[in-house]
């Protein structure tokens, strides 16, 4: 099973590498930084020392035995970092006057200043430092260090410096991962929950206090309302088919299989008409569910968009014109010149055509079918007053033709996804019915799931 990187282990590896990086390059720069200060301490050293030795009186300086050992003796070396200083004086003659310590003595016309000169047999290095006593020029003094003994005090103060920094970093690993691990908490336990979430159950997401995580948790409740909300749609479209198909598939088996046996001419046409019919309503039903399976889609997917209510309204009366026609119906539109408004134009068109077709065909000759167009709030309106045409006997059974078939699912779940209502009112006492589709602010938005 091929291990999946983990972003805590990214961010410590990153973290702590980071680390690591910064903190050796603070370390060799302390380190050097020590050595260089060490060189200069060493420099001020021998500098105090001669002005320390020129301002003694003359006298002082008379011709004495070497005191070389006087910088050596481990009896008097108590400091570790006492150094083993030499010193020579001059008069103004170039006389030596004295000397004392273990290093060779330079030469007399040595550069006033700093030097590194090679002394000695063999030559070794050392560090000098040459002055005289002001104008008068009646004393110069020299003072000398080894620079092997001076390197080796600036490693030593250097290192000094940079061990505290070596115990430290492994100390300042340790709080970082404890750090890194607490601060990834709140996301970890993000995670569990999202992991134990249960999206074919409306269930709310709870997310942490923290701001970071906001977008992302409503994000995800988003996206489980939207599965929902399809996983309702798909058994809604699944309970419909099933339900609508049923009757006029029974209703072409059973023509169909009468078609085999012995019928008089004129039952055969009639079977002939009514499996016509059942394949027509068969084919509406399958219209209308492709129609609720878009009204789905776009309630997940696709963005509303500005629109005419009214040249919508106009355009479907136009081309429903000539049903309304050939069933001796009066098509009227009843609109201002424009009325905007936000939606998904595919939609709106179908449900409004389904709302045109269904009352063109479930009433009577010399219905009057109008549609309405309304701007405060948005919507769209067919009204016809077919129960003033027909027979008082008549009017409760087309009253409950009216009301059922996938028709007017299409159309709330049109009316759904855009935010609005559906809803049926009348007759009234003038005979109109009036089917209203309202939008409503917010077109798009899948509803909160059940």
């Amino acid at each position: 099973m091929t291990r999946r990187p983990s972003l805590q282990r990214q961010l410590l590896a990153w973290t702590l590498g980071a680390l690591v990086v910064v903190w050796s390059v603070f370390m060799l720069v302390g380190y050097h930084t020590g050595v260089e200060e060490a060189d200069e301490l060493t420099d001020g050293h021998l500098a105090s020392v001669a002005s320390l030795l020129l301002s003694q009186p003359g006298t002082v300086f008379e011709q004495r035995p070497d005191a070389a050992p006087l910088g050596v003796s481990p009896s008097l070396k108590a400091h570790d970092y006492q150094q083993s200083l030499s010193v020579a004086v001059w008069n103004a003659d170039g006389a030596l006057l004295t000397s004392t310590g273990p290093a060779p003595l330079p030469p007399a016309d040595a550069p006033e200043g700093f030097s590194t000169l090679q002394l000695g047999q063999p030559a070794q290095a050392w560090r000098v430092f040459v002055r005289w006593d002001g104008a008068r020029h009646e004393r110069k003094v020299a003072v000398l260090l080894s620079v092997q003994e001076r390197d080796e005090l600036a490693e030593d103060i250097a290192e000094q410096v940079a061990t505290p920094g070596l115990w430290l970093l492994p100390i300042v690993t340790l709080v970082l991962t404890l750090a890194v691990r607490r601060g990834l908490r709140p996301l970890l336990d993000l995670s569990a929950r999202v992991r134990a979430l249960d999206i074919h159950h409306a269930s709310r997401l709870q997310a942490p206090a923290h701001a970071e995580f906001q977008a992302m948790v409503e994000s995800i409740q988003t996206l489980a309302a939207r599965y929902q909300t399809a996983l309702v749609h798909e058994r809604e479209l699944a309970d419909t088919f099933a339900h609508e198909l049923r009757t006029p598939l029974s209703s072409l088996r059973l023509h169909a299989a009468s078609l085999r046996g012995t019928l008089k001419p004129e039952q055969r046409q009639a079977a002939l008409l009514q499996v016509e019919a059942d394949a027509a309503r068969t084919a509406a039903i399958m219209d209308d569910l492709l129609a609720l399976a878009r009204a789905g889609r776009a309630q997940l997917a696709e963005a509303a968009q500005p629109l005419d209510l009214a040249a919508l309204a106009r355009r479907i009366a136009a081309e429903q014109a000539q049903e309304a026609f050939d069933g001796v119906h009066e098509l009227a539109v009843d609109a201002p010149a424009e009325c905007m408004a936000n939606g998904h134009p595919v939609l709106l068109e179908i449900a409004l055509r389904n709302l045109v077709v269904n009352a063109l065909g479930h009433t009577p000759p010399g219905t009057a079918v109008e549609i309405r167009v309304q701007a405060d709030p948005p919507a769209l309106q067919v009204r016809d007053n077919a129960a003033s045409v027909l027979h008082p006997t008549d009017r409760r059974r087309s009253g409950a033709v009216l009301g059922l078939g996938l028709g007017h699912q299409v159309v709330r779940r049109v009316a759904a996804v855009h935010g609005g209502t559906f809803a049926t009112t009348g007759p009234d006492a003038d005979g109109w019915r009036c089917d209203t589709l309202t939008l409503g602010t917010a077109p798009g938005h899948p509803p909160s799931p059940p």
